[in-house]
């Protein structure tokens, strides 16, 4: 008896020693690299490399080791990484046909479905891109209506700081208060109060998501879905909070639906249900109920998180660097005075203060790696083989740091976009909003947002750090890159 259970116990370690040396035979034949692939570390069986850190330093050590184009696998899927600004400029606008696409991200699939501006692909991805960079740029007049609507909105931000009446305060959510008032008035035809639960609601599950969304739990769900979906953690977090902002989105659409004037649209929910009615016999472009609901949800996070992340991080910078701040309300006061609310004709006469809102973007460095993206054919890049489907990374924060391109990379420096002559110079380094076809669809509102909130805000208030502890230039490093929590003063000039 003794001596057949020690029998029966040896044929079940055998056989588990079988099975897993099956797998691991298995693991390796089915994720070989293809010949000629981007090299990259030795990677774990059936892990891969999910366990290597993305943070800077890393990054550096592997363009170090295996040069601008190299690659980590995480869990079966073999991912490309592209540092440095020639080599993702050569991927982003070079090949720009190439690698154009989105990879499928179970963590946000789980709720987009693959519809929407961000994660589409393919003709429908075309044709929504192409209706709302027609609405953001032309809606209320052009240029002359998204200004107004920038403006109202910074009048309603000063108020909310002078109500702290020089009181130390967090302005995190108050900024995020006002950049998504901007977006909200282009969508949904009207802004919110900041008391507002509901839109208060709206930010709070917005920014949780995103902080949420770069934690391990979460990228291991894009890795191994079909088990962390049954696992507790902040990657359920983050779908439960897209589903709520889906439904407070989907109560603004029945609200137009039920006042809706086709002749008069009012905002991007009118206009698009006008072509949900136009479009009908083109079912392939995704003008439909569901789609509208994922498109306007991209687009309020789009045009609400990184914008006021930026603004965080520059007065982040102006209360670290004084005499910055001094010379930027100095050309304010002589530019514009005290008399009148900044416009953006201002800008080409106050390059100091461009520049300062530049280097912000630059050292701010809000999206280190970029948004996802896919080789949507076979490709060549820097000699190496990208087969059709790899996921792509394109390193923004490798350009905007790189020691090739600026001269100082590590320091925050303004002089990085001014001439010898003082006036404004554009950098082609210059890539907070990604390139090509890819590229941010929100920049154009963005450049006009930063421009009138900071120096409309540098024009009425003098900051100052509470107690005289300067806030932290240290990241909190999430989807995005953003500054710690810190308390400030205002108070007006």
């Amino acid at each position: 008896m003794i001596l057949q259970a020690a029998m029966d116990c040896l044929d079940v370690k055998g056989c588990l020693v079988f099975i897993f040396v099956f797998l691991l035979v298995v693991d390796l034949m089915r994720n070989r690299p293809p010949t000629n692939f981007p090299p990259g570390p030795w990677s774990l069986p059936f892990l891969g490399n999910i366990l290597t850190v993305l943070d800077a330093e890393t990054m550096d050590k592997m363009v170090e080791n295996y040069g601008p184009v190299y690659s980590l696998r995480r869990g079966c899927r073999r991912e490309v990484y592209i540092s440095g600004y020639k080599m993702v400029k050569e991927a982003l606008v070079n090949q720009l046909e190439s690698f154009s696409d989105r990879p499928v991200l179970p963590l946000f699939q789980a709720v987009y479905n693959g519809l929407g501006l961000t994660i589409s692909n393919g003709y429908s991805w075309k044709a929504q891109r192409r209706f709302a960079n027609t609405h953001l740029r032309y809606f209320g007049d052009g240029k002359r209506g998204l200004e107004h609507y920038i403006q109202l909105e910074c009048n309603y931000l000063c108020e909310a700081f002078k109500e702290e009446q020089g009181r130390g305060f967090n302005p995190h959510y108050i900024l995020n208060n006002a950049v998504g008032n901007v977006i909200a008035s282009l969508v949904f035809g009207h802004r919110f109060e900041y008391s507002d639960e509901t839109y208060l609601k709206l930010l709070h599950l917005d920014n949780e998501a995103v902080v949420l969304s770069g934690s391990l739990p979460a990228q291991l769900y894009d890795v191994f879905p079909g088990i962390m979906k049954y696992l507790p953690g902040p990657h359920q977090t983050v779908q439960s909070n897209y589903r709520q902002i889906a439904d407070i989105v989907q109560s603004e659409i029945d609200k137009h639906q039920e006042d809706w004037d086709p002749d008069n649209p009012r905002d991007y929910i009118d206009t698009f249900l006008n072509e949900i009615i136009k479009r009908k016999e083109d079912p392939d472009a995704g003008f439909n109920t569901k789609n509208l609901q994922i498109c306007t949800m991209d687009l309020i996070e789009a045009g609400m998180e990184t914008t006021g992340t930026t603004l965080r991080w520059a007065l982040v910078y102006m209360m670290n660097y004084p005499e910055i701040r001094e010379k930027v309300q100095e050309e304010i006061d002589r530019v514009i005075g005290q008399s009148r609310q900044p416009n953006m004709s201002d800008r080409p006469n106050m390059p100091y203060t461009d520049a300062v809102i530049h280097e912000s973007q630059r050292f701010g460095n809000i999206l280190p790696l970029g948004f996802p993206k896919m080789a949507g054919k076979d490709a060549t890049l820097a000699g190496y083989f990208i087969p059709k489907g790899t996921p792509i990374n394109t390193l923004l924060s490798s350009v905007l740091i790189d020691k090739d391109e600026w001269e100082t990379p590590d320091t925050f420096n303004p002089a990085h976009f001014l001439d010898s002559d003082g006036q404004f110079r554009k950098r082609d380094a210059f890539m907070p909003f990604s390139a090509g076809k890819r590229g941010c669809l929100g920049e154009h509102l963005a450049r006009m947002e930063l421009f009138l909130f900071f120096t409309t805000l540098f024009q009425r208030f003098s900051f100052s750090p509470v107690s005289g502890d300067v806030p932290s230039t240290e990241r909190v490093l999430g989807f995005t890159q953003s500054p710690k929590e810190f308390l400030f003063r205002a108070l007006p000039r």
